[in-house]
């Protein structure tokens, strides 16, 4: 037999196990296959818990303040913590803004401006671990929360902002968290 007749039956063979193991629903690298996996809802080897498909319910502010901003003299921004709700390995912050800034000054400002043109730089404080949070990345390196620069908010209407962080152990109850340059709100519970 010719080398290259060899080589045709090699792949043919190849060829059809996988094909067998597809239809199967068994994965040649031995873990689940792909439409398996995409049906549990699980990654790297952890499930996360199956629901209904829906939304996060803003509801009720866990905990909310009022605090001066820098874009104005006598400008204040209501700030109002959502909850923070841990699904699988990721844990959703969810914020609301309410800009209230005097007649004459900015109409649509953003939160980097309510901060005084500082980013928010977002954290979650785990006083059980003595750790710090920070808001991750994705795949394109860019942090999935909604973006303080671009995202505007009417005077005196509300804005929901998102943060998405990495989970913190099951053993943490409650974080500490730090918006922008204004005071850090304490004991947020997270909701699992």
């Amino acid at each position: 037999m010719r080398l290259s007749t060899r080589l045709a039956t090699a792949a043919a063979t190849a060829a059809l196990l996988l094909a067998t193991g597809a239809l199967t629903g068994c994965s040649p690298l031995g873990g689940e296959s792909s439409s398996a996996g995409a049906r549990s809802g699980g990654s790297a080897g952890e499930a996360v818990a199956e629901g209904e498909p829906g939304f996060d319910n803003t509801g009720e502010p866990v905990t909310k303040g009022t605090f001066d901003s820098p874009i104005a003299p006598g400008a204040k921004v209501d700030i109002a913590i959502m909850g923070l709700k841990v699904r699988g390995r990721l844990a959703t912050l969810l914020t609301q803004f309410t800009p209230r800034i005097p007649p004459g000054g900015e109409d649509n400002p953003n939160p980097y401006e309510l901060n005084g043109r500082n980013g928010l730089g977002t954290s979650l404080i785990d006083p059980v671990n003595l750790k710090r949070y920070v808001v991750v990345k994705d795949s394109s390196g860019k942090e999935l929360e909604t973006h303080d620069i671009f995202t505007h908010i009417a005077n005196n209407q509300t804005g929901n902002f998102s943060f998405t962080f990495a989970a913190p152990p099951e053993n943490v109850k409650a974080v500490d968290v730090q918006i922008g340059s204004w005071p850090t709100f304490r004991n947020i519970p997270v909701e699992r």
